[in-house]
């Protein structure tokens, strides 16, 4: 009977030491922050100097690889298959995680219990953007021109369960306007789509698209985050302008294999947090981009992602999202 004590307490013991160990040792090797976009977009262009800051910060290096394709599923389900140590991150926006689940009838992972959230990285805040003729300067006035057109106007997204699909389809959802639906291959063509007035709206993000205020280019009519930017502090949230149900949660974050232990999550979201909140790195890289900086902790990044999953859910089921 002792004996059995003893193990019973033994075992989680040592269990617990060999966790921590692990965490005092990491990393032990060179580190991969797994992409599953092309270079150059948003996603990529964080996860670059925030790996150059990591390298510096452990001594190991920390790689930036790109695995794109599938929706972000290859570059996912290579991360989730990874041995679970914390040397192989997945680095991605919500998409990956939270819609694609809703969107693909059969996907070789789960990225609900495949992937363990490190932390959430950023919020990127959107703005509803439209062709200068467009007459509408609201979201209000927006909704009653689509009421009115004889023809419905078109909207630019990058695909099925993305962020300008699902802002667009809520809002039809929640009017009743009609508007045609354009895929393009990312959110650079669909800005450029608009602009050349082959759609008349889309969903960019404020730096992205905030260049082509001023030149009278684009007009923006509201923004998709709970306060206003600094960077655009004019353009009113979509809660002030009655639309606060419609606008989706777009975010940044970094997801490990499930099994990777606790402590190593830990310290891995701690000095991720700690390089974000420098200032340099701060006013360069995250609100110099028109991001809002969070840094959260694994606890809080997967209580965020459940809320997240259920919203965009509803959303794409409500609106009968589907991928051709």
């Amino acid at each position: 009977m002792k004996k059995s004590i003893s193990r019973a307490i033994l075992v989680p013991l040592l269990a617990g030491v060999c966790q921590f160990a692990a965490a005092q040792d990491f990393p032990s090797g060179p580190v991969r922050l797994v992409v599953p976009y092309p270079p150059g977009g948003g996603v990529d262009g964080l996860a670059r100097p925030l790996a150059e800051r990591l390298s510096n910060l452990w001594g190991k290096p920390v790689i930036v690889e790109n695995k794109a394709g599938a929706a972000t599923i290859i570059g996912s389900d290579h991360v989730a298959k990874a041995t679970p140590d914390g040397h192989t991150l997945l680095f991605t926006s919500d998409s990956s995680i939270t819609s694609n689940p809703h969107l693909y009838a059969k996907m070789p992972l789960d990225p609900m219990k495949d992937l363990v959230p490190v932390t959430q990285l950023i919020d990127l805040y959107q703005m509803v953007v439209v062709h200068p003729s467009v007459k509408a300067n609201t979201m209000k006035e927006f909704v009653e021109l689509a009421k009115s057109q004889p023809t419905p106007m078109n909207y630019g997204s990058y695909g099925a369960g993305s962020q300008p699909n699902l802002l667009f389809e809520g809002l039809k959802l929640q009017t009743g306007i009609n508007m045609t639906h354009v895929p393009y291959k990312g959110i650079a063509p669909a800005i450029q789509a608009t602009l050349a007035n082959e759609v008349q709206a889309t969903l960019g993000g404020a730096a992205t698209t905030g260049q082509y205020f001023s030149a009278g280019k684009m007009k923006p009519l509201a923004i998709s985050a709970p306060k206003r930017s600094a960077l655009h502090p004019n353009v009113p949230t979509l809660q002030e302008a009655g639309f606060p149900d419609i606008g989706p949660q777009a975010w940044f974050g970094i997801l490990a294999p499930a099994g990777t232990p606790q402590p190593v999550l830990d310290k891995i979201s701690r000095d991720v947090a700690k390089i974000m909140a420098e200032p340099a790195f701060d006013s360069a890289q995250i609100t110099g981009k028109g991001y809002q900086r969070v840094g959260s902790a694994p606890k809080d990044f997967g209580a965020f992602i459940e809320k997240d999953f259920k919203q965009k859910g509803e959303v794409i089921k409500g609106a009968g999202i589907k991928v051709e």
